[in-house]
C-alpha cells in the first residue's frame, strides 16, 4: 500500500538555516566527544540533536519530508560538525549519502523506508561481501559487512551483493537495502580513531530482498539510476564523485577543529619550552607554521567545495558528469584527505608533546583524522594513480570506481 499521500510535504529548510543549525550544535559535540569515544558510538543526545535539527534529512527527498540540499551544502554541514566531534560528523556523513543512495530506488522502496518516518536513517557498506541465490521474486543474501559506521543509530541498510541468476551465475553487482531487524550487529570495531562512530560489522543469514530493492551498483556507477523522478537534480548526481567525496568533508572540520585548539592555546599566553619565548605566539616559527597550517586548511577546503560544485552543476544540467571530471573528483578527494593531515601535523607540531595528553582533544582530533584519512575510496596514492592515466588517455584504470 502507499503511504506517499501520508508522507509530510515540505518546503526545503534554506542552505543557510541548516547551516547555522550545525554550528550551533558544535558546543555540544564537543562536550560529548569524549563520552561518544569511550562508549564507541555516538552519544544519544548528539543524535536526538541531529535529528531534531533536521540534519539527518539533508538527502531526503523533499516530497518525503526531507530537505533534498545539494552536496556544497552537504558537505559545508558535515565539515562543520567536525570542528565539535569526528566521528558524530562521520556517521552523519554516512547516514545522510545513503539515504541519498536511496533516493535512487524506485519510488515505492523511498516510500517503504521514509513514507511514515521521514527520519528514518539508513547505514550502508558497498562491499559485495555476501553470497546470494535467486528465488522468486528476488534474492536471498547471506553474508558480513564490515565498517558500517553509523549501523548502531540506523532503521535499514543498503549492502553490496553480487546479483545472481537461477543457475547461481553472477551478473551483476548490487546493493540490498535491507531493515536493520533483519540483520545482526556483531560488535568489531575496536580501532584508534573514530572510535564513536560504531562501525561494526553487519551479517546477515539467508535474508530475502525483493527485486525492487536492490539496485544495480554497475549501472548506477554510470549513472543509470531506477528512480522514477527524474525531475529532482539531486538524485542524478555521479553516484562513485558522491560515495567518495562525502567522506573529505569530516576532514577538513578535524583539520579546523585541531586549529580552533592550538589559537585558544596560544591565546592562553603559554610559552615554548626550553627557549626564551614566554610566549609561543610572539615566535615567528609558530606564526609561519600556523599560517602554513590555515593556508593548507583553505588549499582543502577549496579543492572539496571545487569538487561539490561539479557534482551539482552536472546534476543541474542533467546530464552525467563525464568520465574525467568524475578522475578529477575522485584526486580532489584524496587531495583534500591529505592536505588536511599535513595542517593538523603543523598544528601537532605547535602545541607541541603536550598534544597527547589524554585531557587534549587535539590527540583524540588527531586520531580520528589519521583513521578516517585512509578510508579505502580516499587513498591519495590510488586517486594519483587513476587520475594520471586519465591525463594521458590511458583505458585501462584500477578501479571501476571512478
Amino acid at each position: 500500500m502507499s503511504t506517499t499521500a501520508a508522507a509530510p510535504q515540505t518546503t526545503a529548510t534554506p542552505a543557510a538555516v541548516l547551516k547555522e543549525r550545525a554550528a550551533a550544535l558544535v558546543p555540544l559535540l564537543q562536550e560529548n566527544a569524549a563520552r561518544t569515544e569511550a562508549d564507541r558510538r555516538v552519544a544519544e543526545e548528539n543524535i536526538a540533536a541531529l535529528t531534531e535539527a533536521g540534519l539527518f534529512r539533508l538527502t531526503v527527498p523533499r516530497r518525503l519530508g526531507g530537505h533534498e540540499t545539494d552536496f556544497r551544502t552537504f558537505l559545508e554541514i558535515t565539515s562543520e560538525l567536525a570542528r565539535g566531534c569526528g566521528s558524530t560528523a562521520w556517521v552523519t556523513t554516512l547516514v545522510n549519502v545513503c539515504n541519498w543512495m536511496t533516493g535512487l530506488y524506485p519510488e515505492q522502496v523511498q516510500e517503504e523506508v521514509w513514507g511514515e518516518n521521514p527520519d528514518a536513517r539508513v547505514c550502508g557498506v558497498l562491499a559485495p561481501s555476501a553470497t546470494t541465490r535467486a528465488v522468486e521474486g528476488g534474492l536471498v543474501v547471506s553474508g558480513r559487512w564490515g565498517f558500517a559506521s553509523g549501523s548502531l543509530h540506523s532503521q535499514w541498510a543498503t549492502l553490496g551483493i553480487p546479483v545472481v541468476d537461477a543457475s547461481g551465475q553472477q551478473i551483476d553487482q548490487g546493493a540490498a537495502l535491507i531493515p536493520l531487524h533483519e540483520l545482526t550487529i556483531e560488535d568489531t570495531w575496536y580501532v584508534a580513531g573514530m572510535r564513536g562512530t560504531g562501525s561494526n560489522t553487519l551479517v546477515a543469514d539467508e535474508v530475502f530482498v525483493p527485486t525492487r530493492r536492490i539496485l544495480s551498483v554497475t549501472q548506477g556507477v554510470q549513472g543509470a539510476y531506477p528512480t522514477e523522478h527524474k525531475d529532482e537534480a539531486l538524485y542524478r548526481s555521479a553516484f562513485v564523485p558522491v560515495l567518495a567525496l562525502v567522506l573529505a568533508g569530516p576532514q577538513v572540520g578535524l583539520a579546523q577543529a585541531g586549529m580552533d585548539v592550538v589559537k585558544a592555546s596560544l591565546a592562553k599566553g603559554r610559552g615554548i619550552s626550553y627557549t626564551f619565548y614566554e610566549k609561543a605566539s610572539e615566535s615567528p616559527s609558530t606564526q609561519i607554521q600556523l599560517a602554513e597550517a590555515a593556508q593548507l586548511i583553505d588549499t582543502a577546503r577549496l579543492h572539496l567545495m571545487r569538487a561539490a560544485d561539479d557534482i551539482d552543476i552536472w546534476a543541474a544540467r542533467g546530464e552525467y558528469m563525464p568520465f574525467a571530471t568524475r578522475a578529477r573528483v575522485r584526486m580532489d578527494t584524496g587531495y583534500v584527505a591529505r592536505r588536511s593531515r599535513e595542517a593538523l601535523d603543523l598544528l601537532l607540531s605547535i602545541q607541541g608533546a603536550g598534544s597527547f595528553a589524554e585531557a587534549n582533544p587535539l590527540q583524540r582530533i588527531w586520531r580520528d583524522q589519521e583513521t578516517g584519512s585512509r578510508h579505502a575510496v580516499i587513498n591519495p596514492a590510488i586517486a594519483g594513480e587513476l587520475y594520471g592515466r586519465s591525463l594521458l588517455g590511458i583505458q585501462e584504470q584500477v578501479t571501476p570506481l571512478i
